[in-house]
């Protein structure tokens, strides 16, 4: 009778090279995720829990818990009110321009010509240099010395106070907006077109579509997915506007350029109101979501 020996399963090169390399990956990402965890996702649950106190950092005593009066106040709050007015009419006046102009852009400088490199690098340029930046620089040109009042005077037109005026002040941080976003937009749309298979325009082309039908049957369903996604990242970061409006206006002149973001910082750090100003924050969040997913169902039912 002959014992045998158990057999000892030695662990294959393969899977053990697979582990090494899932464990070096997970060192390059842990420094990203400690950032992530540490400087955004534990100040938003902070925030969300301020949202439910009355927190005065310059009185003495932490946090009071009161429940969700803060959410049942900004519902009688005329200025929350007329921020969340202002921002929706910000929205609504920069994204359909954006996307419209962004669009003809991009079907523009999707054709070739001499020069085409250098009109979508000078078109892309906006995008790349900081939004203060670009406010200051337009902050100068809405002055009653800038150069728009300088081109109202050499055609024999009065000046404009472009920025001190409620009906107009508001109009003036859209319009740099709208110049800002072009570049952005326009490289998306362009991505988008040049994804679109050249040989759905030839059958269109072969169908006797025009020009009209072609882009209506062909060019504007393949663009559909970037559109959606071009319209959903404006309206993020549109009803987040804050550094144009406080370099531009501070919200002025009489409230009428006060979104709800530049409400936020003055609740926060004018009031030192922190618990109100987190319970507004969520609200914007709420909006920007539910916008958003709005966006993204549209997507998916009309690929359905």
């Amino acid at each position: 009778m002959s014992t045998s020996t158990p057999r000892t399963t030695s662990p294959r090169p393969g899977r053990r090279r697979w582990n090494r390399l899932q464990l070096i990956g997970l060192l390059f990402v842990l420094p990203a995720g400690l950032y992530i965890l540490i400087f955004q996702m534990i100040p938003v649950v902070y925030g969300f829990i301020l949202s439910f106190t009355d927190y005065n950092p310059i009185r003495r005593g932490g946090p009071e818990f009161t429940g969700v009066d803060n959410y049942a106040e900004l519902i009688s709050n005329p200025e929350f009110g007329n921020a969340l007015l202002v921002t929706g009419r910000y929205v609504l006046q920069v994204l359909p321009l954006t996307v419209v102009i962004a669009l003809v852009l991009a079907l523009l400088v999707n054709r070739p010509f001499r020069g085409v490199g250098l009109f979508r690098s000078a078109l892309y340029l906006p995008h790349i240099v900081s939004l203060t930046v670009v406010s200051l620089v337009w902050l100068w040109m809405y002055s009653p010395n800038g150069l728009f009042n300088d081109i109202l005077a050499t055609f024999g037109l009065p000046q404009q106070t472009w920025l001190l005026d409620a009906d107009t002040a508001l109009n003036a941080a859209s319009a740099m907006r709208i110049w800002k976003a072009l570049g952005s937009n326009m490289v998306l749309l362009l991505a988008g077109l040049q994804s679109i298979p050249r040989d759905l325009y030839e059958a269109a082309r072969v169908d006797g579509a025009g020009r009209w039908n072609t882009f209506r049957y062909v060019t504007l369903p393949g663009l559909r997915p970037m559109l959606v996604y071009v319209v959903t990242m404006d309206i993020v970061f549109l009803a987040q506007g804050f550094a144009e409006i406080y370099v531009l206006t501070k919200g002025g002149p009489l409230g009428s350029t006060t979104t709800v973001n530049y409400l936020i910082y003055a609740e926060a750090f004018q009031y030192n109101q922190l618990g109100s100003a987190s319970a507004m924050a969520f609200v914007l969040f709420a909006f920007i979501v539910g916008f958003s997913a709005l966006s993204v169902r549209s997507l998916v039912g009309r690929q359905k």
